[in-house]
Parts: C-alpha cells; structure tokens; sequence
C-alpha cells in the first residue's frame, strides 16, 4: 500500500521552482497523491484536495509542476503511457489476428473500466480545460491509428496503404466511442462489447471492402 508523502520541510519550501520540477521523487509522490484523490472522488477532484492529501498548499504542489496545466500534462503522460504499454503488448503478441484483436480490445475496456475516476477525469476535465491535454491525446489516438495501419500493411490484411490509414484511424475511434458507451452502460457484460467490436473489425470492414457499390 502506498503511503501518503510527507509534508515538506523548511529547506524544500524555500527551494526554486525550477528545483522543485526537477526533484523526480518528489514530483512521482505528488502524482501518487493525485490518484488517490482522483481515485475517490473522479471529475471533480480538486487541486486544493490533492494538496491537502500530499500535506502541502497549492502554490506548493504547482510549483513542482509549474501550474495546473502542467499537472493535467503530468497525469495524462502517466497514464496515457501505461495503457498504450499494455494495449500495445496485446496486439503484437504471437497469436491470430483474430485472438490479439480481441485481446486488445478486452485489456482497452478494462483498463478504463478500472480506473474509471481517473480516465473521466482526463477526458471529461482535464481534456475540455486545457488545450495541451486535449492536443496530447489527440496525438496519442493518432498514433495508435498509425500503429494499427502498418501492422495491418505488414500482415497483407489490407493491400492499399491510404486504406489501411482510413481503417487504423476508424477503428481506434470506434473503439474508443464504443468503450466510452459501455461505461456509461455497464449493465451490458464487457464480453458483449468485445465480440461485437471483433465481428466488426475483421468481418464487417472486409466485406464492406469486398461490395461491388454502384
């Protein structure tokens, strides 16, 4: 179990932002803190709430990361980067196409399911108030589209390259669409989700591909 950090001491309130920003330690505890409050209480944590958790005031906890801009971009870095780890290990592991998919999609929802508050949190609040955010999440969605392309290039799944980038870019967005769905609908089993979106990747865009359309 992670412990709360402890309140700074007299040498580390006198220490220069630009000091305070580059104490690692100290900028991961805070970070812990953070998710613990966005944790408990989701979308509408507070920066005042995430101080008081790590023992400090808010001018304190923004100087460790400039302002709370910085803090969004700390947090989104954090996360976005563990789950694209993990959705990225699925999908190029050695197995069918039709077992990884399915992996993949299955580790997404999960993740966000489990880590509900914090997901809200950075695309339902920190996403909306800050421009970076949203820019850097955007970029990430874009290159996981890209990712998806090359692999399916690299696999002979589909032959013209401006159509695998169309199909990465589509799919990624459904499932992110579909996933944001299901949290609001959790009634309906995460399996459910998981097959309707495999069904549709590998067999609907195929044979959609296959339609002779007038």
């Amino acid at each position: 179990m992670t412990t709360a950090p402890k309140p700074l001491g007299p040498a580390r309130r006198g220490m220069s932002a630009g000091a305070a920003r580059r104490d690692p330690d100290r900028r991961r505890a805070l970070l812990e803190a953070a998710d613990r409050v966005i944790q408990r209480e989701g979308p509408e944590a507070s920066m005042n709430a995430i101080a008081a958790e790590a023992g400090i005031s808010k001018p304190i906890l923004y100087r460790h990361f400039g302002d709370k801009s910085g803090l969004y971009q700390a947090l989104a870095d954090r996360h976005t980067r563990k789950l694209i780890e993990t959705v990225r290990a699925e999908f190029l592991r050695s197995d069918s196409l039709r077992a990884r998919t399915r992996a993949t999609i299955d580790v997404y929802l999960s993740s966000i399911s489990d880590n509900l508050n914090l997901y809200r949190f950075l695309m339902q609040r920190a996403s909306v108030e800050d421009a970076a955010i949203h820019s850097a999440m955007s970029t990430v969605i874009r290159g996981l589209s890209r990712e998806l392309a090359e692999v399916m290039i690299a696999e002979g799944e589909v032959g013209d390259r401006a159509q695998a980038y169309v199909w990465g870019h589509a799919i990624v967005g459904m499932v992110q669409t579909a996933g944001d769905w299901w949290l609001d609908h959790q009634n309906v089993p995460r399996d459910t989700v998981v097959g309707g979106l495999v069904d549709l990747v590998l067999d609907g865009l195929p044979a959609a591909a296959r339609m002779d359309l007038p």
